[in-house]
């Protein structure tokens, strides 16, 4: 590159700057048409054999009383070419970053096919739900074998062989003896607490059970959250169970009310089902509620000392709970038919993106 300035010491004229030069540098470095221009126009003078570089350096050989006069005029020329460069980078760079924008903008008018998009399924949105607020509890999250031995389904539950309450549930058995596809995620908890040989367990158990089963409200493959809670000693009470199942229908529902039923389970005594006012109809009874104004959400009840003895652990105390994530799915998105959540038709499950 030609060299831009030629600063001049006349020892006579002091310090001398030809202005012709000067306003030549100040229209080249205005010029600039890109940044690479610039850049060879700054290492011309800043760079190592720069211009501004080699006034300071005869800094060095002027008289002592010369200097100051010099340095000050040098400073004043470099903080100028300094400043005249600084902008013109921050134009170019405006300019290329504009140019770029413009580059790979994309024309929203152009005609083009919808995208189909996937959206999480509505029972596995529903059971999301359900695990996040028993995390945030402090409850851990365990599984088990969806093949199961009659011992941890049935026998450790508190439900022997020939109790009539098996027959509440349509197993579907296997060939092998004493063998079946689960019908309830309880089995979780003996095999938890087998795991854990004591106290305190505070844990849910989501996952997919199987029953002979098919009409509106029921199919042979659907989705369990079951809770346990057990503590040393007589720490956990009814009280307790009733307190964490009220708060969590109302993370669920809303302001709803709560009402707890005696019922009847194997491996709960005492036991309730629980409901909630109809979110359909505010509590006055329609089709949904059969015009009760509630509607049956869970069972729930204090732990049967039998399922503590079939793990073996004494001197405790503790509260169960279980709830169908299908369930809930219909009641929070108002599908009538439960066969809808798993018949895969897109025109369902395109309502949930």
């Amino acid at each position: 590159m030609r060299v831009l300035i030629n600063f001049q010491y006349n020892p006579t004229q002091k310090l001398f700057f030809k202005d012709e030069i000067l306003k030549d540098l100040e229209q080249e470095i205005k010029n600039s048409q890109n940044l690479a221009e610039l850049e060879a126009i700054r290492l011309s003078l800043f760079g190592k054999n720069g211009e501004i570089t080699e006034l300071f350096s005869k800094l060095k050989s002027l008289p002592n009383n010369e200097k100051k006069e010099f340095a000050k005029k040098a400073n004043e020329k470099k903080e100028l070419y300094n400043n005249l460069i600084s902008e013109k980078r921050s134009e170019l760079e405006a300019k290329k970053q504009n140019e770029f924008l413009k580059k790979e903008a994309i024309d929203v008018t152009l005609f083009d096919e919808p995208i189909n998009s996937g959206a999480i399924h509505p029972v596995m949105a529903t059971m999301d739900k359900i695990v996040e607020y028993f995390v945030s509890q402090n409850f851990s999250v365990e599984s088990g074998p969806l093949i199961e031995d009659d011992f941890h389904n049935f026998e450790a539950l508190n439900l022997p062989k020939y109790h009539p309450a098996r027959d509440m549930q349509d197993t579907f058995y296997l060939n092998i003896p004493n063998m079946l596809i689960r019908t309830q995620t309880s089995p979780v908890q003996i095999r938890t607490m087998q795991k854990m040989k004591k106290p305190p367990i505070r844990m849910i158990s989501p996952g997919a059970v199987f029953r002979r089963d098919m009409d509106l409200t029921h199919t042979p493959m659907f989705h369990q959250v079951e809770g346990l809670v057990v503590e040393e000693g007589s720490k956990v009470s009814f009280a307790n169970l009733k307190y964490i199942l009220e708060d969590f229908l109302h993370y669920m529902f809303g302001d709803v009310k709560v009402r707890f039923r005696p019922s009847f389970f194997p491996f709960t005594e005492p036991s309730a089902e629980v409901d909630i006012s109809c979110i359909f109809c505010g509590g006055k009874g329609c089709r949904v509620c059969s015009h009760t104004g509630w509607l049956e959400v869970l069972g729930s009840g204090v732990v049967h000392p039998n399922v503590y003895k079939s793990v073996g652990w004494k001197n405790v105390s503790g509260y169960a709970f279980g709830l169908g994530v299908e369930r809930f799915a219909m009641l929070l998105h108002s599908v009538p038919d439960l066969r809808s959540l798993f018949e895969g038709d897109i025109r369902l499950l395109e309502q949930f993106k």
